[in-house]
């Protein structure tokens, strides 16, 4: 054992056994002195947070004892005691909205389901609420699901409708993360009336903003649209200036990915200088990042890399480790595009190591299929399988249904690439069947293109046409005109090498 190792061992035994021979009393009387001098040294007693069961839920105002409230809370806890009640509570509600606050999801989940524990009632319900949106943020589906409904049902019982809605809310962004979108539909909706008979306008506004994020994500563009349009002007009716740069954002999403870039870009930009008014620093590192994505979208790759750069140094200053690793991974695609191929799989790399050191198992998964796809590129074929399996296990593991049809397809395309046809007509298959299941009309549309080379490829001309256009004509529909000129080129590639006329 190397000499430092095996002192640190000694020391943690030789600390836990003079602490064990410690009296119970005594050992109440050190963690009461430690917690008074802890909290001296930190400017001393913290403000109470805003109570749990109130309608309306600011931010705490910060307080330099927040960095070490969890500390605090367990030598309260451990004082058995002989400090001044609720200083548990007190501690351990700070420190669970501080791990909230810097990005911590995991712990975050942890301290709120502790805080429950010595809770009751529509407190202990909102502690559960937050510990699955921590637990949702952090990139778990299965957890939060069981945690948001046991809130609900709290909630449900006593009355108290605003929380209510809230849990609901987070009980549709499960199902919309793991593809059930009928059930996101009919929760959302059932969320937005509860919301509208408690009376509480803002978040009967943000629930219809998730509402307009579901008809956006089943294909319903439209409509999609006027819901988000209607959840804006309530925000701003409200002098919710936060949700309203939120629901610009979902609109500028909604315009780039329907070709309007030009419009996409000025809503962008109001959302951002929002977030500057506010002087909210992680709201504009992630529209930094959006931005980004637009430029890379419409070839102006040195923008789009100056953005993601830009994104990047704000949310390492925020300490919002999911996001930054959500931008480096956009900002390896620029790299891969751009023909530095070895920066990209660098860059790649550090974003999975951040998605993997933050539990974000979705993003994790993207990112292993980034990989896969420049391994491909690069006639890395067996690497680039392993990497696809990886995404796609991850995908079936978090119940990501919409992101598993999307994996599927594009290992589908490998397996065509490498002359394993069968396997290929088979993954196309299940994840055209995924996206019809999920709703996910964008990648149902991709996909129905390329199989319909897939089936040129076979010897079914007369299908291949037929499934071609079909998802070309979705893609029309869609507004997706970038992404339907690539697929319109490939299929192009592929009737000239079957001697066949295009399809278009």
């Amino acid at each position: 054992m190397h000499a430092e190792t095996a002192y640190l061992f000694r020391h943690a035994l030789m600390r836990d056994a003079a602490y064990g021979l410690q009296l119970p009393s005594d050992r109440a009387r050190l963690h009461e002195l430690a917690f008074q001098l802890i909290e001296q040294a930190f400017g001393g007693r913290a403000p109470e947070p805003p109570p749990l069961d109130a309608d309306e839920q600011p931010n705490p105002a910060r307080h330099a004892t927040d960095v070490i409230a969890r500390e605090l809370a367990q030598h309260a806890r451990l004082a058995s005691g002989a400090l001044a009640p609720g200083l548990h509570v007190l501690y351990l509600q700070r420190a669970a909205d501080f791990a909230d606050y810097t990005f911590q999801w995991t712990s975050a989940a942890d301290l709120w389901l502790e805080l429950s524990k010595l809770l009751s009632g529509d407190k202990q319900g909102e502690c559960v609420r937050r510990a699955a949106a921590a637990l949702l943020h952090g990139g778990e589906w299965q957890r939060p699901e069981q945690l948001f409904a046991a809130a609900c049902e709290t909630f449900r019982q006593s009355g108290y409708r605003a929380a209510e809605g809230a849990a609901l809310r987070g009980l549709a962004g499960v199902y919309m993360h793991t593809g059930r979108t009928a059930m996101a539909e009919a929760t959302t909706n059932e969320a937005v009336n509860v919301l509208a008979a408690a009376g509480n306008e803002d978040e009967y506004a943000r629930a219809l903003a998730n509402l307009g994020i579901v008809y956006w994500a089943t294909g319903r563009a439209t409509l999609a649209e006027t819901t988000t349009e209607k959840a804006l002007a309530l925000h701003r009716q409200t002098g919710n200036r936060r949700a309203e740069a939120m629901a610009l954002s979902n609109l500028a999403i909604q315009y780039v990915d329907t070709s309007r870039m030009e419009l996409g870009e000025a809503t962008h930009k109001q959302a951002l200088s929002i977030y500057l008014e506010l002087g909210d620093r992680n709201g504009q590192g992630i529209v930094l990042t959006n931005l980004g994505n637009l430029y890379r979208f419409t070839q102006r790759n040195d923008i789009a890399e100056a953005r993601y750069h830009e994104a990047l140094a704000i949310l390492r200053e925020v300490g919002n480790r999911r996001y930054e690793g959500a931008t480096l991974g956009n900002l390896a695609i620029v790299y891969a595009f751009t023909g530095r191929l070895e920066l990209a799989e660098s860059t790649n790399r550090q974003a999975l190591a951040i998605h993997i050191e933050t539990g974000s198992r979705a993003f994790e998964a993207g990112v292993w299929g980034n990989l896969a796809s420049l391994h491909q590129q690069l006639g890395r074929f067996d690497s680039a399988e392993e990497m696809y399996m990886k995404s796609l296990h991850i995908h079936r593991q978090t119940g990501g249904r919409n992101l598993e049809g999307v994996a599927l397809g594009n290992l589908a395309s490998l397996y065509m690439e490498t002359g394993r046809m069968a396997q290929a007509g088979e993954a196309f298959r299940q994840a055209l069947a995924i996206h019809k299941a999920t709703g996910d009309r964008r990648a149902e549309a991709a996909h129905r293109c390329d199989y319909g080379n897939y089936l040129l490829a076979t010897g079914d001309g007369t299908a291949a046409r037929a499934q071609w256009r079909k998802g070309a004509a979705l893609l029309r529909e869609l507004g997706a005109t970038d992404l339907l000129a690539g697929k319109t080129a490939k299929m192009r590639q592929e009737c000239a090498k079957g001697g066949v006329p295009p399809f278009d």
